[in-house]
């Protein structure tokens, strides 16, 4: 039996609370230092609120302590690792090696780890990791491949934005202004502008965000990915807010489900607990750049968001004219824009959020509906919108306030069986409550003296008051038996009670998690290391370094680290971590392809192979493109 994850952002315990009651089995969260999203970092305290609430539904948390360490921090990191363990976490999601020395807790290769090849997979397997979190770029047949050469934990990231490089393989930001995104810090100089330009300066393509890509949406392909062996389905989102994470989690949390029912006998969900009710999702109406399946089927595509990097939303129609408030007369500024609607069901608000690209233009220019009937919205004037323009909404206000109102209801189920005896004149009840994670309480209590004279009535009371919630459980009676048939008259208060003190002694015991795979696994001594060495040559990506050792890309910042390669084979290590020095350092390696985006591609597409370099241009600064057409791969370099 495989048991399927589905793992959410956590931005803040708030946010990771609401998705657990959304639907997730797990959530990631970042402590005050040491996450790849500095703007989201939380005190141990709250780390330790949201530990107490998952573990309630068997969910999990993890740690993200992602990002590049250096010597000095080391001893930070350990303390941030201790105590973030006292107060529950599951297990860490990290980058460094250093990380597997500092902790005894299971340790989950990150993202940033840029696993995607078996070879780079076994590497951090013998490493320790307990789960690989692959590269967003690959394909299901490359997955496969993975999953057949290892045998941890496969994770994979199934919505949200996605980096245009290989995973922690990007020094753009750092190359532009000295923010590493292996630190936490980067710009996104991926969304960015930028002008396409030939070796001449000959201008291809003006101000377009270039290297923007669409988001990730594999809700369809959850079957897909468990076929080939992924147990973990992420979500992107450690900066997106409350709505966002309950919408989207739902979402997959609903698609989940479905696959388990469908296949019961393989599958099962990693947690406890059925969500009912609440609000009903829907990932059009949430932040989100266009959709793209990137390269799961081995395809390529349409993938760039070059014309809106930023969230343009859902279409909901054409704007057909735009006409000053009282013709002109009054001074606010405020027009009524009247829209031909794309469909029928749409229903425009007071206070929706729309969006627009001008004429000629790559920049979205957003404003707000101050009053909308019908087909019209009246707003201040909004500059360079025009009739014909395509408009968008970005901004749903029914939506989010379905989305806050009906939050949905999450339960642990509870079977229980009730038995009647009567001992002279005096009856009690005797009762028996098995939890679906598989604990049991036993609970007896005096029911008075009373008869009650109609039992089938009496029956039904039972069923009913004992058939409700109570905290975070959903109680069923599942029979109902009697020593001498009769059973005691007893009020609905008094049943009520019962049930309440059913859950409050399921509360002070544990749920019975399932077990994290890989939480026993011991950690690799340096003999294991060494017994084995590894073919650093294979896991370079793409730069050329003598057999044995390993580039600036391993991203070694620290003496752990260092070690941890050396005796795993590792020759030489080049720990310049940094490459801001380097002269025409490749910046990112990535599976998109500016040439194939635009059809220009002589490979996939025919088209006539172009004479000499192409490059981009951004405030004054020259990034050369390379086409590694052998691996289908492009490469951004300072040029």
């Amino acid at each position: 039996m495989t048991e399927l994850e589905l793992l959410a952002p956590a931005r803040n315990a708030d946010i990771g609370i609401a998705a657990i009651g959304c639907g997730a089995d797990a959530v990631y969260i970042a402590g005050e230092e040491f996450g790849a999203r500095q703007a989201a970092g939380n005190p141990v305290s709250e780390i330790g609120r949201l530990c107490d609430y998952a573990h309630g539904f068997g969910a999990r948390v993890f740690l993200t302590l992602n990002t590049i360490l250096y010597d000095n921090e080391l001893g930070r990191a350990q303390t941030l690792l201790k105590e973030s363990e006292e107060a529950g976490i599951d297990a860490v999601i990290a980058q460094d090696p250093a990380v597997w020395r500092l902790t005894s807790l299971p340790v989950h290769a990150s993202t940033q780890c840029a696993i995607r090849t078996p070879q780079k997979a076994l590497m951090y397997e013998r490493m320790g990791a307990s789960r690989l979190v692959l590269e967003r770029e690959m394909s299901l047949e490359q997955i496969a491949r993975i999953r057949e050469a290892v045998g941890c934990e496969l994770e994979f990231f199934v919505h949200g934005a996605l980096c245009v490089s290989y995973s922690g393989q990007c020094y753009l930001s750092e190359a532009v202004c000295g923010r590493s995104a292996n630190r936490g810090e980067c710009i996104q100089a991926c969304r960015s502008l930028y002008d396409l330009v030939d070796e001449k300066g000959k201008v291809l393509v003006r101000n377009k965000a270039l290297l923007s890509l669409k988001d990730y949406n594999l809700l369809t392909r959850l079957s897909d990915l468990a076929e080939v062996g992924v147990s973990s389905f992420k979500i992107e989102g450690r900066l997106k807010n409350i709505t966002y994470v309950r919408n989207v989690v739902r979402a997959y949390s609903q698609a989940l489900d479905v696959l388990v029912q469908t296949h019961p006998d393989r599958y099962r969900r990693a947690s406890f607990g059925k969500v009912t009710g609440g609000f009903v999702p829907d990932p059009e109406k949430t932040f989100n750049r266009g959709y793209t399946e990137l390269f799961l089927d081995g395809k390529r595509g349409s993938w760039s968001s070059m014309d809106a990097p930023k969230p343009m939303g859902e279409e909901v129609g054409t704007v057909v004219s735009i006409t000053p408030v009282n013709g002109g007369r009054e001074a606010s500024g405020d027009v009524t824009v009247a829209v031909r609607l794309k469909d029928r069901s749409i229903t425009l608000a007071n206070g929706d959020g729309f969006s627009f690209i001008p004429r000629g233009r790559s920049e979205i220019i957003g404003f707000r509906g101050d009053v909308c009937r019908g087909n019209t919205i009246r707003c201040r004037k909004v500059g360079q919108l025009h009739t014909g323009a395509r408009l968008f909404r970005n901004m749903d206000t029914a939506f989010e306030k379905e989305v806050e109102a009906k939050a949905p209801k999450r339960s642990i189920g509870v079977e229980v069986e009730l038995t009647s005896e009567h001992s002279g004149h005096e009856y009690s009840v005797a009762l028996l409550g098995r939890t679906e994670d598989g604990r049991e309480v036993r609970l007896k209590v005096p029911a008075g003296a009373d008869t009650a004279t109609n039992r089938e009535r009496m029956e039904g009371m039972f069923r009913s008051q004992l058939g409700k919630g109570a905290g975070r459980y959903s109680f069923s009676l599942s029979s109902i038996g009697s020593d001498d048939g009769s059973l005691p008259m007893m009020s609905a208060s008094a049943i009520n009670a019962i049930r309440r003190e059913l859950a409050a002694r399921l509360d002070t015991m544990p749920v019975l998690s399932i077990p994290l795979p890989g939480s026993d696994k011991p950690r690799p001594t340096r003999e294991d290391l060494q017994s084995n060495p590894v073919p650093y040559k294979e896991i370079n990506d793409g730069v050329n370094m003598p057999a044995g050792s390993l580039s600036y890309k391993a991203n070694v910042s620290n003496r752990m680290s260092r070690e941890i390669y050396e005796q795993m084979g590792a020759g030489s290590v080049d720990d310049a971590f940094e490459i801001s020095h380097r002269a025409k350092a490749e910046l990112m390696r990535t599976k998109y392809c500016i040439r194939h985006e635009l059809g220009l591609c002589p490979v996939h597409q025919g088209a006539p192979a172009p004479s000499g370099k192409l490059y981009l241009l951004n405030n004054g600064k020259r990034y050369a493109l390379g086409f590694d057409c052998g691996k289908c791969e492009m490469t951004v370099s300072e040029g």
